[in-house]
């Protein structure tokens, strides 16, 4: 069996990668020429820790390969798996599906033998069924091509290790044929006792939006808490860690911080509730609203104890920001809280530098106003105030000495609840940790 993919983003690289390794001959297929040139010479557009070596072995071997050409694709791979973007539509809640739209007609106007168009991109329910009729109705005469869905479950500093050894595995199919086709392309993960679900259509595109919804409902769960504790005292990792001692619960997911953000948790959330407002159930997700509001407010918390922290005012002020990718083990600044921050606090006036270990690149691109620099301690040096807003291990393993001699002043904002506080308060330095209450 040979197979492509349909788009070479951070899914699409990923997968075809993933592909390969598990021993198939793959071509990545994609609409940008610059990126497929890099990729063709094993150079990964983003981090992602172990995806680069994997594509470049991979590429070296032969088993993998990269094209814009639709035709040499139609006529060679049997399975094709559609990863495109589904980017959230300007100034509307919904999800864009035109690159999905797009690669599957491409993709019939140039198959030319059996086969299997595979999605993964995260789409709104009803997507798959309405794509199906179109692969009915466009497919060349006299071939069998059919429609699947196969939903992705990647987390960004953690792609290689989901590709290959995933949790579990979902199938949208609608006949025996295709399901036995998918299970031959994962035979491999599946022999190593990986969960198969086979279902409907339907819920293999909802389960992937259900599970972002959870996850960013159990993130604004914690963070409503933190408002609570910040208010009251009481100590919110240790309230998380009591409730995470129940099964029912879990402690993952239930760090309070600065809130969550990236391409996927954000957008997933508004394109569900645009889709069930579609649908006429929008009632049944209204609390998703109430999950955005208390997570964008986390950022509003991080301004005000900045504000708080140097006197009511930032104009003028030097700080600094440690990390504005939105998680540790990533590149990706999309929709990120950390970058938010920096750039609010720049727009207030005040005189922001930035170093993350990953972001640096993206962030200029999006904020090319803020000071990025190459070290910890050039970010540090001579700042009046310092922000931990991405927990990268380099600033997890912080201590009040360590930065002592390089601040101008002995001022710490702990955005992520990552460090002692108690040990910074001790060591002299006014200290503020979400969750935690603040007396300036």
């Amino acid at each position: 069996m040979k197979i492509s993919v349909i788009g070479t983003g951070y899914l699409g690289a990923t997968h075809a990668a993933g592909m390969a390794e598990l021993g198939f001959e793959v071509i990545g297929l994609d609409v940008d020429p610059a990126k497929i040139e890099r990729l063709s010479q094993g150079i990964l557009p983003f981090h992602e820790p172990g995806l680069s070596e994997l594509i470049q072995r991979h590429v070296e071997s032969g088993r993998l390969r990269f094209t814009t050409d639709y035709t040499a694709v139609g006529e060679w791979a049997d399975v094709h798996f559609v990863g495109v973007g589904t980017p959230q539509i300007s100034g509307q809640y919904g999800a864009d599906l035109t690159y999905v739209n797009a690669a599957v007609d491409s993709l019939l106007e140039h198959i030319t033998k059996d086969a299997l168009i595979v999605g993964k991109s995260t789409v709104p329910v009803g997507t798959a069924a309405r794509l199906a009729e179109r692969v009915a109705e466009k497919a060349k005469e006299g071939i069998e091509v059919s429609l699947a869905w196969n939903p992705e479950f990647l987390r960004e500093g953690f792609a290689v290790e989901d590709t290959l050894t995933p949790d579990r595995l979902v199938f949208g199919v609608r006949n025996e044929r295709d399901e036995q086709t998918l299970r031959s392309v994962y035979a491999k993960i599946l022999d190593i006792g990986t969960p198969l679900i086979v279902t409907d259509f339907e819920t293999a595109e909802l389960v992937k939006v259900a599970a972002n919804a959870f996850l960013a409902t159990k993130i604004s769960f914690i963070n409503a808490f933190s408002e609570v504790t910040e208010t009251v005292g009481g100590d919110i990792r240790t309230l998380a860690d009591a409730l995470g001692h129940d099964t029912r619960i879990g402690r993952r997911f239930l760090n309070a911080g600065i809130g969550f953000g990236g391409g996927c948790l954000p957008k997933d959330i508004r394109a569900l509730q645009a889709r069930v407002s579609e649908l006429g159930v929008d009632r049944a997700m209204n609390f998703l609203a109430d999950v955005d509001d208390v997570n964008l407010r986390r950022r509003d918390r991080a301004i005000y104890l900045a504000e708080t922290m140097l006197g009511g005012d930032v104009k003028g002020r030097e700080v600094a920001v440690l990390g504005v990718t939105f998680k540790p083990e990533s590149d990706d600044v999309r929709d990120s809280p950390a970058l938010d921050v920096a750039a609010r606090l720049h727009e207030m006036g005040a005189e922001v530098t930035v170093y993350d270990p990953q972001g640096n690149a993206n962030a200029a691109g999006r904020f090319p106003r803020l000071n990025y620099v190459d070290s910890l301690a050039e970010a540090a040096r001579g700042s009046e105030l310092t922000m931990l807003l991405t927990e990268w291990n380099e600033f997890k393993a912080l201590t009040p000495q360590s930065l002592k001699d390089d601040v101008g002043a002995h001022r710490f904002i702990d955005a992520r609840n990552v460090l002692d506080a108690d040990a910074w308060e001790a060591a002299g330095w006014d200290f503020a940790a979400f969750g935690r209450k603040y007396d300036a």
